[in-house]
C-alpha cells in the first residue's frame, strides 16, 4: 500500500503514536492546532500541513486523534477541514473517541464525496501507544480495514473489526464502561482496607495477580496509595467519554446505575483542577466523602 499517511491531533496519544507510524517506515504528514507541536514532530522528520485540508490534499490515507465530538466534526467538515481537500477513494481512520451517532453523520458525508470512513478508537493509554501494543476496535467496510491493517499494525497490538461504521465508538464506549466500574472497584477496595489499617502495597501484591485483579487496580491502585495523579487518561477525557456513554444509553433506555454514580464521582472532582491529573484521582472523590487519604 502507499506508505504516506496524514495525520491530525498530536496530543498525549497521538504523538507516540506518529512516531511509531515513522519507526514502521510511513512518511507521515502532521496537523495540529498548536502549531508547535507538530513543528516538534517536524524535527523528528514527519512532514508539516498548514490545515486538515493540506493533510488530505497529500495523502490518501488521513488518520484524526483529537478529543471530542465538536473536533472531529471540525477538521474533517469544517473550514479548511479534511473534506476540502480529500481525493475519492481515501479513507479517514478516526482513532478519537466521539459520539457513534455522529461517526455515521460524517462517514455518510464522506461516502458522498467517495470516500470512506473507519471508526478506530484505541484503549491502552499513553503507554500503549508508546509501546504500539494499543488495543483498536473498527468501525466500518471490512475491504477498507484490510485495506489500512498495516497502518493500524503499525499502532495497535490487536484490532478487531466490530462492525459498520459507528460499531467502533459504541465498543470504545463499552470498553469504558468497564474502565469505570473496575476504576471505582479499585478505589473503594483501597478505601476498604486503609479504614481497617491494612499495608496497602502488600494488600496490592496479595491480590493484583488473582480473580479480583485487573488493569486499573494493578496499574492505578499503586500511583494512587504514592499520590502520583500523573495522567496516562485524563479525568477530563474520562468524563467526556463517559456522558457520551450516558447519552447512548439513554437513547436507547438502557440503566447503567454503576457507570452513573462513577460519572457522578467523577463530576464531583473540581476539574477546574483535576480535570488534567490521571483518572486515578477518581481516588479523591471517595477520600473527601471518607474523610481519609489511602496514601
Amino acid at each position: 500500500m502507499d506508505r504516506n499517511v496524514g495525520f491530525i491531533g498530536l496530543g498525549t496519544m497521538g504523538m507516540p503514536m506518529v512516531r511509531n507510524l515513522m519507526k514502521a517506515g510511513f512518511t507521515v504528514t502532521v496537523y495540529n492546532r498548536t502549531v508547535a507541536k507538530a513543528e516538534r514532530m517536524a524535527k523528528d522528520g514527519a512532514r508539516k500541513a498548514a490545515s486538515p485540508k493540506e493533510v488530505a490534499a497529500a495523502n490518501a490515507v488521513i488518520v484524526t486523534c483529537v478529543s471530542d465530538t465538536p473536533d472531529v466534526e471540525s477538521v474533517v467538515l469544517g473550514p479548511e477541514g479534511i473534506v476540502e481537500g480529500i481525493k475519492a477513494d481515501s479513507v479517514v481512520i478516526d482513532m478519537s473517541t466521539i459520539s457513534p451517532d455522529a461517526t455515521r453523520r460524517i462517514a455518510d458525508r464522506l461516502r458522498g464525496k467517495g470516500c470512506h470512513m473507519l471508526d478506530a478508537p484505541v484503549s491502552g493509554g499513553e503507554q500503549g501507544a508508546i509501546d504500539a501494543t494499543l488495543s483498536i476496535m473498527v468501525g466500518g467496510e471490512a475491504t477498507v480495514l484490510e485495506r489500512c491493517r498495516p497502518v493500524l499494525e503499525a499502532m495497535g497490538k490487536t484490532i478487531v473489526h466490530v462492525g459498520p461504521n459507528g460499531m467502533g465508538q459504541t465498543v470504545k464506549l463499552m470498553n469504558q464502561v468497564l474502565v469505570a466500574g473496575n476504576l471505582n472497584a479499585a478505589v473503594e477496595a483501597l478505601m476498604f482496607a486503609r479504614k481497617q489499617g491494612v499495608d496497602l502495597v502488600k494488600a496490592i501484591d496479595a491480590i493484583k495477580g488473582g480473580a479480583a485483579g485487573s488493569w486499573q487496580f494493578t496499574n492505578l491502585a499503586p500511583r494512587m496509595v504514592k499520590r502520583d495523579f500523573h495522567p496516562g487518561f485524563k479525568v477530563g477525557l474520562m468524563q467526556k467519554d463517559l456522558k457520551l456513554v450516558m447519552e447512548a444509553a439513554r437513547a436507547t433506555g438502557t440503566p447503567l446505575p454503576g457507570t452513573s454514580l462513577v460519572h457522578q464521582m467523577f463530576s464531583s472532582l473540581d476539574t477546574a483542577t483535576e480535570g488534567e491529573s490521571g483518572t486515578q484521582a477518581l481516588v479523591k472523590a471517595l477520600e473527601r466523602l471518607a474523610g481519609t487519604e489511602i496514601g
